[in-house]
């Protein structure tokens, strides 16, 4: 079962607490065909455990990678995954769509 927004928030507050390093993906924007809607969260801590969820499949694991270089840096940035992006079908968005995803470092 997908853990509603408000559990993955309190889940990075709670990781936050528990002494973890913690980065926050949002998605920003959509386009087309997109498998999750714009303000989904998906939360990773720096060993790569996550919980949530911003597209699904392969997206998600170039995302959750992408979190644990943020926390690292501490740099926030953005993600556009799309069928016009030459990795769409690496990334698994050759549906048509396309999103963009804001992860940041939460301190």
């Amino acid at each position: 079962m997908l853990s509603t927004d408000t559990d993955i928030l309190s889940a990075a507050q709670s990781w936050r607490r528990d002494g973890r390093a913690v980065a926050l993906a949002t998605v920003i924007e959509t386009w087309g065909s997109a498998p999750r809607p714009v303000g989904s969260h998906l939360v990773v801590d720096s060993e790569g455990k996550f919980l949530g969820s911003v597209s699904g499949g392969c997206v998600e694991g170039a995302v959750i990678t992408e979190a644990i270089e943020v926390i690292e840096s501490g740099a926030p940035r953005v993600l556009e995954f799309g069928v016009a992006d030459e990795t769409a079908w690496r990334a698994g968005l050759s549906c048509g769509g396309r999103i963009r995803v804001f992860v940041e470092r939460v301190d």
